[in-house]
């Protein structure tokens, strides 16, 4: 299989790849702000992609052995360059080409898994909790982070913007994604049967009480959308007016000292 094979949104170009090293830490805050690994020896990160979070979870639990699985090649190679030049983590990781849905693995081999942004891209996302369920040994926990994309909402109005993010959330449908998997993520987790399910709204809402922690997120945000702008374009999802169009409103948006950013996103955590 060669990546042209995987219909990842974004691409695997080195500027994504430095891209996603950004995201992981600018949304650092949001997302591990309930992830407790404190207990944990060994753990299983499923779609580990570049390492961004694989990094910081060897950051923030020193204790930790991380098992990052992916089946992009050019992810992972660039995981393994990622973490090499960081001697602190030596010893404490392995990163391996795998299909989430066919573990190689024994039944009960972790104490935790992590999932963070991998579900809205799979096409089987029951398989792969079904695999996390049977790897991970009684009392595991696991950790999933996912997309809820219908909550996006940017003023002032922005129809170009809508229009990109509309057919943003279409390509993933079509291609076996899902874009809105985060609010999913109970029903999921009690098919497979997890136990002690909990779901947390994780939410970005930014507006003048916080004018330059809003202006941050704008930029990360239009960062974010416009790496998949190839992408559409090339498959005749948007066309270049939309795209310029969207340029044009994002950066207005960004110097409106009214503007109102408003993003959530779902993390839920489990035991078997």
């Amino acid at each position: 299989m060669s990546e042209s094979d995987f219909p990842y949104l974004h691409g695997f170009s080195e500027v994504e790849q430095d891209r996603l090293y950004r995201q992981g830490r600018f949304a650092e805050h949001s997302i591990y702000q309930d992830v407790d690994f404190s207990r944990a020896k060994k753990i299983l990160e499923v779609g580990c992609g570049v390492g961004a979070q694989t990094e910081i979870l060897l950051r923030r639990f020193p204790e930790l052995f991380v098992h990052g699985v992916d089946r992009s090649d050019n992810q992972l190679a660039a995981a393994r360059k990622h973490l090499a030049i960081q001697p602190q983590f030596q010893n404490r990781y392995t990163i391996e080409k795998m299909d989430a849905t066919r573990l190689e693995f024994s039944e009960g081999e972790f104490d935790g898994a992590f999932l963070c942004w991998i579900l809205e891209h799979v096409s089987e996302p029951s398989q792969v909790l079904a695999e996390v369920r049977r790897v991970l040994r009684p009392g595991g926990r696991v950790f999933v982070t996912e997309v809820m994309n219908s909550t996006f909402f940017l003023d002032p109005y922005s129809p170009n913007t809508w229009r990109y993010w509309m057919a943003y959330n279409d390509y993933q449908l079509d291609h076996s994604g899902d874009p809105f998997v985060g609010v999913k993520l109970g029903n999921l987790l009690l098919q497979q049967g997890f136990r002690e399910i909990q779901t947390n709204v994780k939410t970005w809402h930014f507006d003048n009480r916080t004018p330059g922690r809003r202006k941050e997120v704008i930029a990360f945000w239009t960062e974010l959308i416009l790496s998949a702008a190839d992408q559409l374009l090339r498959d005749k999802y948007v066309d270049q007016g939309t795209i310029d169009g969207m340029k044009i409103e994002l950066d207005r948006v960004a110097f409106d000292k009214d503007a109102v950013f408003y993003f959530s996103f779902m993390q839920a955590s489990a035991r078997v």
